[in-house]
């Protein structure tokens, strides 16, 4: 999963030999990732095979046992999530992490708070530099819902929006961040048939219109086909194939690990 360019400051994301341990269980074994600017990659592997383990390393919710993360050459060693986004990491859950007592427009405010131009007591004070910022949010919040076709919801609360557009709305508060790197985990889990042709559609036109790298982990084969140029398969946190859709597709390892020797 590479590109051809050879410094280490031109991968938005390198992973090297990242381990992770929890206790006497080995959740991800060896991992190693290499993805180059506005890259679109796949992270496959049955339940329990340590994807969302491997997303939760990245943006720093476990700090890895061994091995190291670089987020456009930058470790990421000892960060916090907040520290690891300000390097330009956004993420969607494979359960979504709204928030449902805040507008569809506060949800896309309120994640500009790591971008705030001011301090507290330019807070309290009401000063220039505080409504400046404050208007330049909002005014990025509203074109950014008009731009995904969400700007009629801006005053409803999430729980009231159907499952597709709650997913859509998760994708968007992420890209508000301004991400150089978009981990979206599982974004097509509970959406019906058209709803995921729909999902596969956006994702396709937010990797022609930003300038993001996109790595996605999702169950739904006919997604990660179509939209990965490359795929990483990983079982018992142990890497078991890459490359293509086309080699993935037909190596004998994935197949055995959905759906069995006995079966191929």
């Amino acid at each position: 999963m590479q590109t051809n360019t050879p410094t280490q400051e031109s991968w938005v994301l390198e992973i090297r030999n990242m381990t992770q341990r929890f206790g006497g269980l080995t959740a991800v074994s060896d991992f190693n990732v290499r993805l180059g600017s506005n890259a679109m990659a796949g992270l496959i592997g049955p339940n329990g095979a340590g994807k969302t383990t491997v997303f939760n390393l990245v943006s720093g919710f476990y700090q890895a046992t061994e091995g190291e993360i670089f987020i456009c050459g930058k470790s990421t060693a000892g960060l916090k999530p907040h520290k690891v986004t300000a390097l330009g990491v956004a993420r969607t859950f494979q359960n979504i992490r709204l928030w449902n007592q805040m507008t569809v427009l506060d949800n896309i405010r309120v994640a500009q708070h790591g971008k705030l131009e001011y301090g507290f007591f330019k807070a309290i004070l009401r000063s220039r530099d505080y409504f400046e910022c404050e208007e330049r949010i909002e005014h990025e919040a509203r074109e950014l819902l008009k731009i995904f076709e969400l700007e009629k919801y801006m005053e409803e609360y999430p729980t009231n929006l159907p499952y597709g557009l709650q997913r859509k709305l998760e994708i968007v508060r992420a890209l508000s961040e301004k991400p150089k790197l978009l981990l979206l985990d599982e974004p097509a889990a509970g959406l019906n048939s058209a709803d995921v042709q729909e999902l596969i559609r956006l994702i396709q036109w937010i990797h022609k219109t930003f300038d993001v790298t996109i790595w996605l982990i999702e169950h739904h084969m006919d997604v990660v086909m179509e939209l990965c140029d490359d795929i990483k398969v990983i079982d018992f946190g142990q890497t078991i194939a890459e490359g293509s859709a086309e080699h993935v597709r037909n190596h004998p390892a994935v197949i055995s690990a959905y759906l069995g020797d006995d079966n191929i």
